[in-house]
């Protein structure tokens, strides 16, 4: 594995570990009210999101390998340049049923 794909790779699981501890034993409700947690989720689907785009620059294979990498790199589009209408329910739904299986699946790849 290229080194620079494995960075982005590491760097992807850190941001999910990151969304993990910032939302763990918090509700949608809590969520939506602290715009320091808001801040924090969002900036690591940033973070997420490029690092899915750099990779499947450089190894498209990747596409049918990572779990929702194509709603991801959405996703961090849509926090980067659509900031005013990011939907609280669509991210808090993205933390809950697609951060554990991206979790599962880059740790699988023993990084």
């Amino acid at each position: 594995m290229k080194i620079e794909l494995a960075k982005y790779l590491l760097d992807a699981l850190t941001a999910c570990k990151a969304i993990t501890l910032f939302t763990a034993e918090k509700s949608l409700s809590e969520y939506s009210a602290s715009l320091l947690l808001r801040s924090a989720v969002e900036r690591q689907f940033e973070i997420l999101g490029e690092a899915f785009s750099r990779i499947d620059r450089i190894d498209t294979s990747f596409r049918s390998q990572i779990p929702s990498i194509g709603s991801i790199i959405g996703m961090r589009n849509r926090i980067i340049h659509g900031y005013d209408s990011v939907d609280d329910n669509i991210v808090w739904d993205a933390v809950q049923n697609h951060i554990p299986l991206l979790t599962e699946w880059l740790e699988s790849l023993k990084l």
